[in-house]
């Protein structure tokens, strides 16, 4: 099998394990971080390919159509892990933007990408991810509420690059006497 028709059906099964899962939610945010270099084999950093970015952002871009999340691309370390996100989000999430444009050589291949065929995209300090996914160990762990929880998906990589995914949940607070669902609350009610 061709190497990009792998990365291609790679993406898919995530994306088709995403959707499945039942966790993605209309407007919540969902951070990607992804070294295409590592996609390739290669270095984090040193071999970055806008062919494999084209692939991801199509496949990410449906997922996003599907589930109605908002997705952020997260920059490489040279632009401090900044994030490519449309305006829509920005305004919706009080973002605050700054100013850089991420290429290729800062920002990577997947941010520049993103920037370039986004439909109002601009670039943003940081954010509050519900949902990550991290393809290659990008550290997207800043950008995630407080409480991550990682999902064991099937597919773990993503060409030749490792994938990690996760989801965020509130924080458990108040010891021993606290109640955390709804029908344990009810109970305690009547």
């Amino acid at each position: 099998m061709d190497f990009r028709e792998q990365v291609r059906q790679d993406i898919q099964a995530i994306s088709g394990e995403w959707q499945a899962s039942g966790y993605l939610h209309e407007g919540d945010l969902f951070v990607v971080g992804c070294s295409t270099s590592e996609v390739a084999g290669e270095r984090i950093g040193t071999s970055g390919s806008e062919g494999i970015a084209a692939i991801l952002f199509e496949e990410l871009e449906a997922l996003q159509s599907k589930t109605g999340v908002s997705i952020a691309f997260q920059c490489c370390e040279h632009l401090n892990r900044s994030l490519v996100v449309e305006k829509e989000t920005r305004d919706r999430h009080r973002l605050d933007d700054v100013s850089a444009i991420p290429v290729p050589g800062a920002g990577g291949a997947m941010a520049s990408f993103a920037y370039k065929h986004m439909k109002n995209a601009l670039v943003v300090e940081t954010i509050k991810a519900d949902y990550g996914l991290d393809i290659g160990e990008t550290m997207i762990g800043m950008h995630l509420k407080p409480v991550a929880v990682p999902l064991r998906f099937e597919q773990r990589m993503v060409g030749n690059a490792r994938v990690t995914a996760a989801r965020t949940r509130p924080k458990l607070i108040g010891g021993k006497r606290a109640v955390y669902d709804h029908e344990t609350a009810d109970i305690m009610r009547d």
